[in-house]
């Protein structure tokens, strides 16, 4: 069996500092801010970008150019002879159907995974691939593997403030001016493909609860035979709310004491979106074959 790279983005949360210790090779997300390009995690920090984003700085987002891409990938093939790639959820970006494309030039070296993942989730995906990669099995094998488990993930995202929504036209501008003097918090979805709504809270503390009852449903009712074996993992995320996120991991672990609970920031692209002060959890379901 020939020797298996898995890479991802930074859209997974993993740094390059974590990709060295995991085993495992990030391609950082560009962003333009005030016109400038920067790469998530190579001149551009976390606490650089929240800086920016309360500061009302022009922020976009973007995707690696295709040479980006394929350097990445015969960098990698100098010591690998197949590559496990797991971008975005192509429902958030058109980076994986370009990769996709890209990567039917390789003879099926290259496999591209659709498995509709965004960070925390994403993460486990990345996490997962490594497993099977010491199980021995092949990089098609592998794709399959996580595709097939690819809706087997529910993340649910609070927000601080309706500005981003209506700044990227999700919401009208009467909607956003209504919601913020009713002291609304949204709770938004993601289940698969796309970040759409899911609740509207009358303050922070009431969309915490929301999220861990709608986490609590799934297990019960989505997820029964996988919690039923202790067979699910618990995330939580943040957008540049540290100490805040220090209070909800806590809450989440007293909600699921029989879980394990991985936290990290919450991915820049998506925060782009949703802003600074949101919080977010997710469950994921082990990965066919795999006992953790």
């Amino acid at each position: 069996m020939g020797r298996v790279a898995v890479l991802t983005d930074s859209n997974s949360g993993i740094t390059q500092i974590e990709a060295k210790e995991l085993g495992v090779s990030v391609i950082p997300m560009p962003f333009f801010i005030n016109g400038q390009m920067y790469l998530e995690d190579i001149n551009l920090t976390q606490e650089e970008f929240y800086k920016h984003l309360v500061e009302d700085s022009e922020i976009s987002t973007s995707m690696p150019s295709p040479g980006e891409c394929i350097d990445a990938w015969e960098k990698l093939l100098k010591e690998y002879d197949e590559i496990v790639f797991i971008p975005m959820s192509s429902g958030l970006s058109s980076f994986c159907q370009t990769a996709t494309m890209l990567a039917e030039d390789y003879d099926g070296r290259i496999q591209v995974v659709n498995n509709q993942r965004i960070s925390v989730t994403m993460r486990q995906s990345v996490l997962d691939a490594k497993q099977y990669v010491a199980q021995g099995r092949s990089a098609a094998e592998i794709k399959q593997l996580l595709e097939e488990s690819k809706m087997e993930s529910s993340i649910y995202i609070t927000l601080d403030t309706l500005k981003y929504l209506k700044k990227g036209g999700r919401i009208t501008p009467a909607a956003a001016a209504i919601g913020t003097i009713l002291k609304l918090n949204p709770v938004l979805q993601i289940q698969g493909e796309k970040l759409d709504a899911f609740a509207k809270c009358r303050g922070k503390q009431a969309a915490k609860k929301t999220m861990i009852s709608a986490i609590k449903h799934d297990l019960e009712t989505r997820f029964a035979d996988a919690a039923g074996n202790k067979r699910i993992h618990i995330g939580a995320a943040y957008t540049g709310n540290p100490e805040e996120a220090a209070v909800w991991e806590k809450e989440i672990r007293e909600a699921f004491p029989e879980y394990d609970l991985h936290m990290d920031p919450l991915s820049l692209s998506v925060a782009c979106h949703i802003g600074h002060g949101a919080l977010a959890i997710t469950a994921t379901v082990y990965g066919p074959e795999l006992d953790s």
